[in-house]
């Protein structure tokens, strides 16, 4: 299959501007461009399709273009009920070079022929008013612009004219990356439909009808249940280390149900299709070796957290399930057990009181009977008596115990 039937196979194509055109054109070489709106100073998951999404089109042969919308994510992308809240140029900035930073990990930029980083603020922050009015607003037409998905469910219950022309900003940025490195592809997700579109008519209504460009969308991804994707118990899975543990990562990727991970592969993993064809024959012989799942928490892992991060995951998920968290230090025993039922205690407390004061235990006698027949760890050690006390002098870093109920339960003790 060609790279735009890959693309197809893999679920990452909704809808094309021109599809029998955009085949011939991948035919050779051609730059793409994909924005990334910096509302936060970190990407969390929901992004990974379309950051990949660069990485698959530059390992394809393409020059690929990551815009960060420094100047665009002061406006914000109409949201489909609400006004997004406006944040500050310093905070934007901020967010801008933080994503930055974590884009590098899954796209080269060292050679510019092969990819190039840049900001929207660049050419969009220093436009007058007049500028954008006669060189530009004058070629949206109001009437079109409201018939668009994200607009049309605004106007119920209301949006700023700042919000509206959001979709004519994003068409600038087109037209300066068509005109300035001749970017004849810009792909998003299926929310973007209407700016694609927007940017597309800009440049033939500027640039002439010769001017060929092509505008693909992607699937937004979801659970097979209709949910939104990217969220945990604890909220979002960021890809900033400093948010999201590589330990926490991994597990995201693990605990995916068998019903989604066949399509997250496709869609995430760089993995040919006779190897992702492979694994899912795999999950179907032995469905509880999660194969599959395994195999994209390695690769993402790895992508975002590196090969230390891989296997400090293994080694912290490996020890809770299987050994002993004397194995552990106290950060990878905090790691690990982040969303572990937690309690606070008074140091000196009898184990028997302690384990029902947790939760541990329904009553007294059930957290005897639980001690005596060795279901009980403290801080990794088997404790049968039921006189033990514990002491804050014997926890980790004097900080926090660890109570071990049968072979996986973990509660977390703080005095």
């Amino acid at each position: 299959m060609d790279f735009l039937e890959e693309l197809e196979w893999r679920g990452l194509v909704k809808d094309v501007t021109d599809r029998e055109g955009l085949k011939e054109r991948f035919k050779s070489p051609v730059t793409c461009y994909c924005g990334i709106d910096p509302t936060a100073d970190s990407l969390h998951i929901g992004h990974l399709q379309q950051v990949l999404l660069l990485r698959r089109y530059q390992k394809a042969g393409n020059r690929v273009i990551a815009l960060c919308g420094g100047a665009t994510g002061m406006i914000g992308d109409p949201r489909p009920t609400t006004e997004r809240r406006l944040i500050t140029l310093e905070e934007v900035a901020h967010n801008v070079e933080c994503i930055k930073k974590q884009v590098g990990k899954f796209v080269d930029f060292s050679d510019e022929s092969k990819g190039l980083l840049l900001n929207n603020f660049d050419w969009l922050g220093h436009m007058t008013l007049l500028e954008f009015l006669r060189d530009y607003g004058k070629h949206f037409n109001v009437a079109n612009m409201i018939q668009k998905d994200t607009i049309a469910r605004r106007l119920s219950t209301g949006i700023s004219f700042t919000e509206f022309t959001y979709t004519i900003l994003q068409g600038c940025d087109w037209l300066h990356l068509y005109q300035t490195y001749h970017c004849e592809v810009q792909f998003g997700g299926s929310d973007q439909w209407g700016n694609l579109v927007s940017g597309a008519d800009l440049i033939r209504k500027i640039c002439g009808d010769e001017a060929k460009v092509y505008g693909i969308t992607s699937p937004l991804i979801t659970k097979s249940d209709g949910s939104k994707f990217g969220k945990s118990e604890g909220g979002n899975i960021w890809l900033d280390p400093n948010r999201t543990s590589a330990y926490e990562f991994y597990q995201f990727w693990v605990n995916v149900a068998d019903s989604d991970i066949i399509s997250l592969l496709k869609r995430l993993s760089m993995k040919t299709p006779e190897e992702i064809m492979a694994l899912e024959e795999e999950m179907k012989k032995d469905p509880g070796a999660r194969i599959p799942q395994k195999a994209l928490a390695d690769e993402l892992t790895e992508l975002v957290h590196g090969s230390e991060g891989v296997e400090k995951a293994k080694r912290i998920t490996e020890t809770l399930f299987h050994g002993s968290i004397k194995d552990l230090t106290p950060e990878e025993i905090q790691d690990g057990l982040k969303d572990s039922a937690k309690c606070k205690l008074d140091s000196g407390m009898n184990l028997v009181d302690a384990l029902v004061a947790a939760k541990i235990a329904p009553s007294k006698r059930e957290a005897r009977q639980l001690i005596q027949a060795g279901s009980i760890q403290v801080n990794g050690d088997k404790v049968t008596d039921t006189e033990f006390t514990l002491k804050q002098e014997d926890a980790f870093r004097q900080d926090f115990t660890i109570i071990k109920k049968g072979k996986k339960n973990y509660f977390v003790i703080t005095f």
